[in-house]
């Protein structure tokens, strides 16, 4: 009896220390994963700012794939593993919802986008405003690629509003989005670029911004994709997006609100 119990005294706690070994090799600490957010490149410096501002209030951490509206809309179309769109547009986000691709009832507007014209030279460019971009010293103008980017659509629509567009057409560079187009003239490839005020709020020269009235609203809708496998943590994003603090992150961020 003294030696049965000499010897449980001397092996359980090995015993006990490998089950636990054993333990932690059967069923690993789950790691949580990241939200996926597919977002509109005009969103590119606010939604930082909410994404850490929603990480620091509900412990999810987000990742950003920005890009063109419609090409983020067919990548989902084709299966991307997305989480949630942020689109700068409600077009797509409804057919979307119209395809099952996104939950009709997270369909929401969250914002109202501004366009504006960035001249990165300032007041020495000679563009004060519109007309003057027909000018010999200006040779290329910056654009979002109106059928990808509903800021580029924006942006034709007010040129031809304006009854500007014929003449200066051929001075049009494209860009693959908005903050594409941004980049164009902030690298000297354009003298001016039509962009997101978001985009170039506190960025140096002079921003114009564009009459709304030259073209159509600018209505940014959002919507949760139907496939995700974090369903809850997308709606606590979008609830953040569309509460008080994603509000004033966005209206602060050069955004109207609807």
């Amino acid at each position: 009896m003294y030696v049965t119990t000499l010897l449980m005294r001397r092996f359980l706690p090995m015993v006990l220390f490998a089950a636990l070994l054993s333990g932690c090799g059967s069923h690993p600490p789950a790691v949580k994963e990241k939200l996926i957010v597919a977002a509109a490149a005009n969103l590119t410096n606010v939604f930082d700012e909410i994404g850490r501002a929603f990480t620091a209030k509900s412990g999810n951490e987000v990742i950003f794939s920005y890009g063109a509206t419609a090409q983020l809309a067919k990548q989902i179309e084709n299966g991307a593993p997305f989480d949630l769109l942020a689109a700068a547009d409600v077009e797509h986000v409804d057919t979307l919802v119209t395809e099952r691709k996104l939950l009709a009832d997270s369909r929401a507007v969250y914002a109202l986008g501004q366009l504006a014209l960035w001249i990165p030279n300032g007041e020495q460019s000679g563009i004060h405003e519109l007309k003057d971009l027909a000018s010999k010293k200006v040779k290329f103008i910056a654009i979002a690629q109106p059928d990808l980017a509903p800021y580029g659509q924006a942006s034709v629509e007010a040129l031809k509003n304006a009854g500007l567009w014929d003449s200066l057409q051929s001075k049009v560079v494209y860009g693959g989005s908005i903050s594409q187009a941004k980049q164009l003239a902030g690298s000297g490839n354009a003298d001016a670029a039509f962009t997101a005020y978001s985009l170039v709020l506190k960025d140096k020269g002079t921003v114009r911004k564009i009459d709304a009235a030259q073209h159509h609203k600018i209505e940014q809708s959002l919507g949760i994709v139907t496939a995700s496998p974090r369903i809850e943590e997308a709606k606590q994003f979008r609830a953040f997006v569309l509460g008080a603090e994603g509000r004033a992150i966005l209206e602060r961020s050069g955004y109207l609100l609807p």
